[in-house]
């Protein structure tokens, strides 16, 4: 089967491309879902946090504080490494545990990787066989988060600084999905590759 990463920045669009692959018969895991699910209350990550951050780094509903850890990070680079450490290697034991579970199923002719931050890791580029990088302008992802998240210009731009630059992330691409233009614009480029990922992933099986 087929593997690839889908990435893009922030406000890039990456979550409705990949859904409108998943509407096609694709496999989706989304890192960023499966941190949320290890530091939901109850979570694989909630005991190793609060040994290294005692209880502020928890909501009253015992799933990490987000927001809080989040301006942490930005301001500690050690709290961020601390952080990442706890959660990096949970993240991928259960992406690889997922993965695992899509590939006995055999129901689906290909797997996407969501990877907000495929670039940053170091690490994606030799586990896929190929990278997607859903493609815009800064500007319109500076845009698309101020009206989506409510945040102003300053506190978007901080953001994308912390993230691999658009030209670092094109570097990588195999494929490139330009979601600067309007939403139609989207299917007939996802259609492409879904067809192109179709053919490649029989190849790979021996079909």
């Amino acid at each position: 089967m087929l593997e690839i990463g889908l990435t893009g920045g922030i406000g890039s669009g990456k979550t409705r491309v990949a859904d409108m692959f998943a509407a096609r018969g694709a496999a989706l895991i989304d890192t960023d879902l499966l941190a949320h699910e290890i530091t939901a209350p109850g979570g694989s990550a909630i005991a190793p946090l609060l040994e290294a951050f005692g209880p502020r780094c928890l909501r009253p509903d015992g799933a990490m504080d987000r927001d809080g850890m989040r301006a942490l990070v930005f301001s500690d680079p050690d709290a961020k490494a601390r952080l990442e450490g706890i959660t990096h290697p949970l993240i991928r034991q259960l992406t690889e545990a997922r993965a695992a579970a899509v590939r006995a199923a055999g129901q689906h002719p290909y797997l996407i990787y969501v990877v907000p931050l495929l670039v940053e890791s170091g690490t994606w580029r030799a586990r896929v066989g190929r990278v997607l990088v859903v493609d815009c302008q800064e500007d319109t992802q500076v845009a698309r988060v101020m009206a989506r998240n409510g945040f102003t210009r300053d506190q978007v731009q901080a953001i994308m600084q912390k993230q691999a630059t658009r030209a670092a992330r094109l570097a990588v691409a195999d494929d490139v999905i330009d979601n600067d233009g309007p939403p139609d614009a989207l299917a007939p480029q996802v259609e492409r590759l879904d067809a192109l990922y179709r053919t490649l992933s029989a190849k790979q099986a021996g079909v």
